[in-house]
């Protein structure tokens, strides 16, 4: 009796460990869409403007969105490779800042942004102006992702003002672009996802020579870069 009790505790206890085991082999990135499940709607909920047919069918599609997988959420919208560059952000903001919330903070920023920026391009709400605004903004996002490359693989480059003026411009498009779509709460998300990364001292705190850990961490990222440059998604 005594044997088959503790056999049902060693089960119990192994069963248990690989789950956890299991769950840590989850990137950060799924984890947080996963905490976001329901929540992607809540924030356009406040508009003043008269709701239309086309708007109450995207904000039934927010909803319809938040109850699928949150796995589902990230496959739609980020594929493998993006997630893995926002996970090794995660890890240089964890780093820089030393506080786990934080990182988190900005990974779900991001997440929930793309998520939104998806559900409308996907319903092709954008008129022609701002489709132009939006090739516009992949031209200057392809730019800074190609300075970054430049950064690591190139050495002396480094010009942390020219960086950050990349970001602003890249900053200033994406308000152009969901100006008339989103809300001032999902605004002020965009401002601080752009003024966090293009903090100077964060920037030289990614980019610093002498750290072994965020070059180690900076080549994944490049790497990734160029897999999504070459396939013609950056």
């Amino acid at each position: 009796m005594t044997s088959k009790r503790n056999l049902k505790s060693v089960t119990t206890t192994t069963t248990t460990t690989a789950a956890e085991d299991s769950s840590t082999i989850v990137s950060i990135s799924q984890q947080l869409a996963r905490q976001l499940e329901g929540t992607i709607e809540s924030d356009e909920d406040d508009s003043s403007s008269a709701p239309t047919a086309q708007s109450l069918g995207v904000r039934a599609q927010k909803k319809l969105l938040g109850k699928f997988s949150s796995k589902s959420v990230a496959k739609v919208f980020i594929d493998e490779t993006s997630g893995r560059i926002l996970d090794n952000l995660h890890k240089l903001i964890r780093g820089y800042s030393g506080n786990k919330k934080e990182a988190d903070k900005l990974l779900k920023s991001i997440i929930k942004t793309i998520i939104k920026l998806g559900i409308l391009y996907k319903n092709n709400l954008f008129n022609g102006f701002e489709n132009q605004l939006i090739e516009d903004f992949r031209n200057r996002f392809h730019a800074l992702s190609k300075v970054i490359v430049t950064f690591y693989e190139v050495d002396y480059t480094f010009d942390r003002l020219f960086l950050t003026r990349i970001c602003k411009e890249c900053q200033e498009l994406t308000h152009k672009i969901v100006s008339t779509h989103l809300t001032q709460k999902s605004h002020t998300r965009i401002d601080f996802i752009y003024n966090y990364v293009s903090n100077l001292q964060f920037i030289d705190y990614v980019f610093n020579p002498n750290s072994t850990t965020n070059r180690a961490i900076i080549k994944d990222i490049v790497e990734d870069m160029h897999t999504l440059m070459d396939a013609g998604l950056l």
